[in-house]
């Protein structure tokens, strides 16, 4: 894998890696006529670390000249290593402001989301040794989200400059409460995080405390991008692609099979664990485990919201069925 792409003659594509399945994710760099602006730096890895060292080197990027540093959304695999950066550079890192909600709620001082999330996997058919690995693996994060930096507000109402041009901020949730495209409205050309991908289907979560049916938001959200006019997008994982109206249709097409699906497997009363396992198999790492239990709380949640299952519960285990 060659990590570092030009795309343009202001547009470099840094693949930074990742110790998941996904690999890698993407960062831009965008050359400007005062410096240069850095979407998404990345999860803070020594590995990614020595990456990024060796991408300003060559590209004769000083940390000095870092204009900007701009966050799609909070999650730790694009928003990890802001902090390194800004210490370094002084530079100010942008976000949503439901994205800084966030980033408060999952690592702010004090933080309770860890408990709240280890209590909804529990309530929601999680048990025994898994739920045990699970509390370990929540803990497993705060190095790679550090130092924390301070958070600037975007506002989504007017137009973001990324580099030498204006960029129009689309609010776009699901995969993440607070994810923010940037369409380059004369180009085209569309930054668009996790919220589109090629190949692969962005997660969409439940978080307790935020969005009460993200699925909802996700497949309404995706609707209006996919009617923008968009020639290139440039997505947080793969690689950059054409076919982004076609590719926001299949994505909607799959959740409404899968809702489907999941559906006709509730004749009987189900928690979303045993609905999770049916779906994503017994393979998954706790890592993975924790989205796809995550995302089938989700798909439940939908249903429930549409009437076509019911919620029920027994011994404060949350179960559903037709």
């Amino acid at each position: 894998m060659k990590p570092i792409l030009h795309l343009s003659e202001t547009l470099i594509q840094i693949k930074v890696p990742l110790p998941f399945p996904l690999r890698w994710v993407n960062s831009y760099v965008i050359r400007s006529r005062s410096g240069w602006t850095l979407i998404d730096p990345g999860l803070r890895t020594p590995e990614a670390e020595e990456l990024w060292n060796r991408a300003m080197k060559e590209l004769d990027l000083p940390l000095s000249a870092l204009d900007s540093i701009v966050l799609t959304h909070h999650h730790p695999d694009h928003y990890g290593l802001s902090g390194w950066f800004q210490e370094r550079s002084g530079a100010q890192v942008h976000i949503s402001q439901t994205g800084k909600e966030q980033v408060r709620a999952l690592w702010g001082e004090g933080e309770t989301m860890s408990a709240t999330l280890l209590e909804l996997f529990r309530k929601h058919g999680m048990e025994g040794e898994t739920l045990a690995l699970m509390t370990e693996h929540m803990s497993g994060f705060l190095p790679q989200l550090s130092p924390q930096p301070e958070l600037t507000v975007i506002d989504t109402e007017r137009h973001f400059p990324l580099g030498d041009r204006p960029y129009r901020p689309f609010v776009t949730p699901g995969h993440a409460a607070g994810h923010v495209c940037f369409l380059d409205e004369e180009r085209s050309e569309l930054f668009c995080g996790d919220h589109v991908l090629p190949q692969i289907t962005p997660n969409v979560s439940y978080i307790p405390g935020f969005d009460d049916n993200p699925l909802h938001s996700y497949l309404q959200s995706l609707e209006e991008v996919g009617r923008l006019k968009v020639d290139m997008a440039y997505p947080g994982h793969r690689d950059p692609f054409r076919t982004f109206a076609q590719r926001t249709a299949e994505i909607i097409g799959h959740h409404e099979e899968r809702l489907a699906a999941m559906e006709d497997r509730l004749d009987e009363p189900r928690t979303s664990y045993t609905v999770c396992r049916a779906f994503f198999g017994d393979r998954l790492s706790i890592h993975q485990l924790r989205f796809a239990l995550s995302e089938t709380i989700a798909h439940l949640l939908y249903l429930r919201e549409e009437g076509r299952i019911r919620e029920l519960e027994r011994d404060g285990v949350v179960y559903y069925a037709k």
